[in-house]
């Protein structure tokens, strides 16, 4: 997993609330093992036509969205099924953070075992930053780990995450890397035992 500390990236806007991880990523690309062309295959049903030619009227399809590594999306995002492949579509992709009001539980606890920050907000701050990505859309964020805050043009806010995984992202590193580190330590205790 890539180390995350910061991320300065303008944002995709996607209002639509209750985005689940079959429209993140539908079912029949779940036969892959490996994150290798899924973000291909990201919202393919929103941004594909039947013959898999783009819809030019799909956020993703669109010049500005190109190059963005923030995803900001409706609430509930990313509920439905389990499937880690969800997070794993969005960092193929190249989002590195999705903003929402509300994160469904294991697509959370899957974008954080991938890489992938998801950044709560309140209802405020959300309409505000849809209102900025409309008013402004070239105007980037950045997001800062360390100090679990977001700077936009004017201001800033915080978000919330866990200790462990924000070590973890910080060091980039997941559960079985964080235990790794602590090899000598173990060592020592079972020669102890």
């Amino acid at each position: 997993m890539a180390q995350f500390t910061t991320l300065t990236s303008r944002v995709v806007p996607l209002p639509v609330n209750d985005i689940d991880t079959d429209q993140i990523i539908p079912a029949r690309f779940l036969k892959a093992v490996d994150k290798k062309g899924m973000g291909d295959n990201l919202f393919a049903d929103w941004r594909y036509n039947a013959d898999g030619s783009p819809k030019a009227d799909f956020v993703l399809n669109t010049p500005e969205s190109a190059g963005c590594q923030i995803l900001l999306a409706g609430d509930n995002f990313g509920c439905g099924s389990s499937r880690e492949h969800a997070p794993w579509a969005l960092t193929a992709y190249g989002f590195s953070a999705v903003i929402s009001t509300s994160f469904a539980d294991i697509f959370r606890s899957n974008s954080l075992k991938n890489g992938l920050i998801p950044i709560i907000v309140d209802d405020e701050t959300h309409k505000m930053l849809f209102d900025l990505a409309e008013e402004a859309p070239r105007a980037e964020l950045t997001v800062d780990l360390a100090t679990q805050t977001v700077s936009f043009p004017g201001g800033s806010f915080t978000f919330p995450i866990d200790s462990f995984n924000k070590t973890c992202l910080l060091n980039g590193v997941d559960e079985l890397g964080y235990i790794l580190g602590f090899e000598k330590e173990i060592a020592t205790f079972e020669e102890r035992q």
